[in-house]
């Protein structure tokens, strides 16, 4: 019997796939759990239907995106620290400082956990930190650290 996956089964495969299981397996383990389907005209059209929608969703999704990354590249902040001797600063600029400044100062709203940023700064100049937005969209924000 072939069926339609609903969910991710560990060892038949993912969401969305057509597989083909022993009569007994579909019966007694994939049916009555709603894992899964069988396959029949219907059903494919369903499946077809919310593949088409996912696609779409996530091509928004891109979209959006891309214009934030946009508008990210297009800017840029500016964080006054107290430093000492040698142009270092006093403490460090983290993530959440910097997101912080892309609010205040750009009115732009972006996660902490996406800005890659290696190591904290702790010198004065300008840095290039990457802002991962979407798994094919990173743009960089350009962050310039004067003395206070």
């Amino acid at each position: 019997m072939e069926v339609i996956l609903l969910e991710d089964v560990k060892s038949l495969g993912k969401k969305g796939d057509i597989v083909k299981v022993s009569d007994g397996y579909a019966r007694n383990f994939i049916l009555p759990k709603k894992l899964g389907v069988e396959k029949t005209a219907k059903s494919l059209n369903e499946l077809k239907q919310q593949k088409a929608a996912e696609e779409k969703r996530q091509q928004a999704i891109f979209e959006e995106a891309k214009a934030l990354a946009a508008q990210i590249e297009a800017g840029s902040i500016m964080l006054k620290m107290k430093g000492g001797e040698g142009g270092r600063t006093f403490g460090s600029v983290s993530t959440k400082e910097i997101t912080s400044a892309i609010k205040e100062q750009l009115k732009l709203e972006v996660d902490k956990k996406k800005l890659q940023l290696a190591e904290p700064i702790r010198n004065f100049g300008t840095y290039h930190v990457p802002v991962r937005l979407h798994p094919k969209v990173t743009a960089e924000v350009t962050v310039k650290v004067e003395e206070a």
